[in-house]
């Protein structure tokens, strides 16, 4: 009688209803409050989100990169459907097909990429994964200081804070004695270093080779051949940090720093590995072998939660890392593994090798157009579907998180016409000062979507610049 009661009133509730129950009684202490009016979402569907009264927003960040292959996918969903049929429910102390069958696809996968032997080890968010990645160094490198990027997001976990760059995730929690050293990250648009990308020669590289010139850098040990650092956590293409695009050799040089001072390099892979970029992990396109991947978000294309890490036989065999080094009650939930299971099949019969490059390509001649007719943009790259605007003043240097912020809100709004059309634009902001959109659409997305994507960031450049 209760659950039918709470059930009635909560449908027959308006938005604005909604809203003030949610004000009431949900934590503010996600990301939700970013937006100055919180959006509630009905339903969902390849690249669009719509809301209770059907409006289209066309969504160019899907969920942080988490839907991939588009909202609903019928494929997916259908698998998930079939395991809840199934097997639904299993506690993770024991085995079921699909955990093993996706383990084995995504082994392959790596042993394609990057080549050598692995293992897969299952975990529940992004953040989790990185704690068992943390956890894998220390047991093989018995260090506890890990290097990372400045402008590098790994989780906000507390240990996954401590090598997340953005002091702002642990100022309210205390001390951090494992806080990573952060250097800084090849951001050429606006090099720390004040350099030229042509004639840098990878001067930001070089100052991280220096700290093991000798002993008094604090972080190197000539006679023992130790270093101070076990990890060295990294990014490939920064996510949250702007979809920030290394130069050509840069990662090729820092693996050879990491092998040659046995510094442990982990590829974060939560949010462009899954052919963001055009391959199936983006550390492909550097030509270099990790020691540690760390992977999740479009696993599963954002419908189950489910992570993990794939390390090098050595690392994570039963001898090195065994029975019980990690845990939690959910992973490798039967659920999930289905639904990544399709999603690697999905992969495998697909070329998206091919059609993101393609659809990257063209989508960031559209933004170049943009750039041309708006001084206000001040940088546009992409590598594959990830793609990134930098928003500036009209002088295309200086940042401007307050236009980038009005472009975000107003994307919310609904209202945006085109044509005879009434739609919506969703957006994700980052970057060092928050004025970069950066762009990770479905790789289904559509070359019509794409033309609206650029009519919809037109038009609010036009609207948001005089705002």
């Amino acid at each position: 009688m209760v659950r039918g009661r709470i059930a009635t009133t909560l449908d027959t509730r308006d938005d604005a209803a909604l809203l003030a129950l949610e004000d009431r009684v949900c934590s503010h202490g996600d990301t939700v409050h970013y937006a100055a009016s919180p959006k509630i979402f009905a339903r969902c569907e390849g690249s669009y989100l719509y809301d209770g009264a059907g409006t289209p927003y066309l969504d160019l960040q899907m969920w942080y990169s988490a839907v991939n292959l588009g909202y609903a996918n019928a494929r997916v969903n259908a698998a998930l459907k079939r395991q809840i049929d199934q097997l639904p429910q299993l506690a993770c102390q024991y085995l079921h097909r699909e955990k093993i069958e996706l383990a084995a696809a995504l082994v392959d996968s790596a042993e394609r990429g990057f080549g050598g032997h692995g293992r897969v080890h299952f975990n529940v968010g992004g953040s989790q994964a990185v704690e068992d990645a943390l956890k894998l160094v220390r047991r093989n490198t018995d260090r506890t200081r890990m290097l990372a990027f400045e402008g590098g997001y790994h989780g906000r976990t507390l240990a996954a804070s401590a090598i997340t760059s953005s002091y702002r995730y642990r100022e309210a929690y205390g001390a951090f004695a494992d806080r990573a050293e952060f250097v800084p990250f090849p951001y050429c648009f606006r090099c720390p270093y004040g350099k030229r990308r042509d004639t840098c020669e990878l001067y930001c590289v070089a100052q991280i080779e220096r700290k093991f010139d000798h002993e008094y850098t604090g972080a190197w040990n000539p006679k023992t051949g130790r270093a101070e650092f076990g990890g060295f956590f990294v990014e490939v293409v920064q996510g949250t940090g702007g979809y920030v695009i290394p130069p050509h050799g840069y990662f090729e040089r820092l693996a050879t720093l990491c092998r040659d001072r046995g510094i442990l390099l982990v590829d974060d892979e939560i949010q462009m590995g899954m052919f963001r970029t055009g391959k199936m992990w983006a550390i492909e396109h550097v030509g270099v072998a990790p020691d540690v991947v760390v992977f999740g978000k479009a696993l599963t294309n954002g419908l189950n939660p489910l992570s993990g890490i794939w390390a090098r036989e050595e690392l994570i065999s039963p001898t090195a890392f065994g029975p019980g080094s990690t845990h939690s009650t959910f992973a490798s939930n039967p659920l999930g593994t289905a639904a990544g299971l399709e999603v690697m099949q999905i992969f495998a019969e697909s070329n998206y090798a091919a059609s993101v490059v393609e659809k990257g390509d063209y989508f960031l001649t559209l933004l170049r157009d943009l750039q041309r007719r708006h001084p206000e943009i001040g940088d546009v790259d992409g590598l594959g579907l990830a793609l990134r605007v930098e928003i500036c003043e009209r002088d295309g240097i200086t940042p401007s998180r307050a236009l980038a912020d009005r472009m975000f809100q107003r994307g919310l709004a609904g209202d945006l016409r085109v044509g005879d059309r009434a739609l919506g634009l969703v957006l994700d902001i980052g970057g060092y000062y928050k004025n970069v959109i950066t762009l990770a659409p479905s790789l289904e997305i559509t070359r019509e979507e794409m033309d609206l994507a650029h009519d919809l960031l037109d038009l609010l450049l036009c609207e948001c610049r005089l705002s």
